[in-house]
């Protein structure tokens, strides 16, 4: 890969790490093995291992929220936002969000993360149902049901065949917009 990498490509690196091998293979030296590089390149980059986890949970937080919140709303012009936001997320194989909240099971760095990215999440789903219409009780209540739903399919590491898929995300959608 060379000598030349970016602290983007230590992250990015890091992301893939966690999601296949869990958060006790974020160290220097097997990252730098992997990458094909000298341990040297990752502490040009990152003063120790702790500011490199602490670079990973905010990179986390911006490719598992920010991102996909900024996705929803360039796509939301023509569509309904919840119903692009529980495609995006239902569609996806999330090995990285189990990996981080088993991290934060044991790790308080990355439990502050998770609830800060559990908070974001909420309530922008919350938001969008009360741009629907909803009341902000109901809205939050049904925000959060979507979200346990989210949380539990992204523990289970199973992918839905498709027509399962879109029967669940319909009826989701349906239980969330129900007056």
């Amino acid at each position: 890969m060379g000598d030349q990498l970016s602290a983007q490509d230590w992250l990015d690196q890091g992301l893939k790490t966690l999601a296949k091998s869990g958060f006790t293979a974020l160290k220097a030296e097997p990252l730098a093995k992997a990458m094909g590089v000298s341990r040297g390149s990752f502490y040009w980059h990152f003063a120790d291992i702790s500011a490199f986890h602490a670079a990973i949970l905010k990179h986390w937080r911006e490719i598992a929220a920010e991102a996909i919140i900024a996705g929803v709303e360039a796509a939301s012009a023509h569509e309904d936002p919840l119903a692009v936001l529980l495609r995006r997320v239902f569609d996806e194989r999330l090995a990285l969000e189990s990996a981080v909240r088993i991290w934060a099971s044991v790790d308080s760095a990355a439990r502050a993360a998770v609830q800060a990215i559990d908070r974001r999440r909420l309530g922008y789903v919350e938001g969008l149902m009360v741009q629907s219409g909803l009341s902000a009780d109901v809205a939050r209540a049904r925000a959060q049901i979507l979200y346990w739903a989210f949380l539990g399919f992204a523990l289970s590491d199973q992918k839905l065949p498709k027509a399962q898929q879109q029967a669940m995300l319909s009826e989701m959608l349906r239980i969330a917009a129900a007056r």
